[in-house]
């Protein structure tokens, strides 16, 4: 899959990207005809210990998924923003199966 990957206001790491790529391709084991993922890796500034925002749009036939998760760290919101992804793949996948 591929993977667009911004960040705002910072520099993003190697680490945090290869991450982002690792926990995106494993959508593709839900829902194989995913196209690409636009992911928008925020910094907001303010006194909020959660303040790292991750903003993923999910490409798939037909369809667009966006997700917005506000967390203490980038792995954790990257983490519950691809388990909501996850939920909303198995959920269209589900509705395929039923029509055929």
């Amino acid at each position: 899959m591929k993977v667009n990957a911004q960040s705002v206001n910072f520099n993003a790491d190697k680490k945090l990207l290869d991450f982002l790529q690792n926990r995106l391709d494993k959508l593709e084991t839900f829902y194989d005809k995913v196209i690409s993922a636009d992911v928008y890796l925020k910094v907001e500034n303010t006194s909020s210990k959660e303040n790292k925002i991750v903003d993923i749009r999910l490409n798939v036939p037909k369809d667009r998924f966006v997700v917005n998760k506000q967390c203490k760290s980038f792995e954790e919101a990257i983490d519950s923003a691809c388990s909501s992804l996850e939920r909303k793949l198995k959920k269209i996948k589900e509705i395929q199966r039923e029509k055929v």
